[in-house]
């Protein structure tokens, strides 16, 4: 099953990130899954566009975008606080400010919601019933792709990330993002 590519994703995207105006926030610690594929079209996007990250992933219990020295991910252009890889981003940078864990008893996938006081942007979203209608449904496409593909190693070793500023939002009984 193919999820949000192209420009859908990236429209929605702009839609609702484009808003921001904390970008001191964005893209410091956050170490976003990167699945093979998303691997590959990302290598594809740097050569395509003439962009120089030298060795921009680091490879441990699952692969993520190299730190740069400030804590900041390789491909944060410090210049114009914007991603040099936005159009090609991981799925959880397309999903913020939702994030995700899966209930290891019922198999269920939870969804969260970051706090405004780390994300300025979340507040925004969360008082705007339409925004967050309109996030959580971008959000979960995104989301459910990248746990598609996933190993269970991988999957395993994000889940244990915690991620304590963030609140509960919606629940689904099984993966398919919709509860059924």
């Amino acid at each position: 099953m193919q999820r949000g590519t192209g420009s859908t994703r990236q429209n929605d995207f702009f839609g609702v990130c484009s808003h921001c105006t904390v970008a001191s926030s964005c893209c410091w610690g956050t170490r976003p899954p990167i699945t093979r594929r998303r691997r590959k079209t990302i290598e594809a996007y740097l050569k395509k566009n003439g962009i120089a990250v030298a060795d921009g992933f680091v490879e441990a219990d699952y692969v993520f975008p190299r730190e740069n020295p400030e804590g900041r991910c390789v491909f944060f252009n410090i210049e114009t606080a914007k991603c040099l890889i936005h159009p090609v981003k991981p799925e959880t940078c397309v999903a913020g400010p939702i994030t995700f864990d899966i209930n290891k008893q019922s198999g269920s996938v939870e969804w969260y919601i970051k706090k405004e006081s780390i994300c300025p942007l979340a507040g925004i979203v969360f008082k705007d019933k339409q925004m967050l209608g309109l996030r959580l449904k971008i959000a979960k496409r995104e989301l459910l792709t990248l746990i598609d593909a996933l190993s269970p190693k991988e999957l395993e070793a994000i889940l244990k990330k915690d991620e304590p500023d963030t609140f509960k939002i919606d629940e689904d009984d099984t993966r398919t993002g919709d509860g059924t």
